[in-house]
């Protein structure tokens, strides 16, 4: 069973410093348009590929558009063996849809954009899929 994270929880968790890794897996395009600051970009489209070329932290959570495919993603995740044994994976719930913080985009790690968000968000809500695993 796979966990879920609301977008507080997380936010207050990121906010205080703490060693999460987030995993955006919406399209690189929607990734460039604003993520959470931090996130790892792993198109669902290559994350069954890409699951083993990339560095496991022992905190991880996925993040999608409305919260679907990151459940079978971050399901996907806690099934590999190159994740640590007693890492947890969870799953943001609501997804972008509910993320209610700043973004950071690729133009400018350093600036946030806030204005285009929520649109972003309910933009994301219409392209979400469940992904076949």
């Amino acid at each position: 069973m796979v966990d879920e994270v609301d977008s507080e929880t997380l936010h207050e968790r990121l906010e205080a410093g703490e060693d999460v890794q987030i995993v955006d897996i919406r399209p690189e395009a929607e990734y460039e348009r604003g993520h959470i600051p931090g996130a790892l970009s792993v198109p669902m489209s290559r994350f069954g590929t890409e699951i083993e070329t990339q560095e496991w932290g022992e905190d991880v959570v996925v993040a999608c558009p409305i919260g679907k495919s990151s459940i079978q993603a971050a399901r996907l995740l806690q099934s590999y063996e190159g994740v640590p044994e007693n890492a947890s994976v969870a799953s943001l719930e609501g997804g972008y849809r509910g993320w209610e913080y700043d973004l950071e985009t690729d133009s400018d790690t350093n600036d946030t954009d806030t204005a285009g968000s929520e649109d972003d968000a309910r933009n994301a809500q219409e392209s979400d899929i469940d992904a076949p695993f």
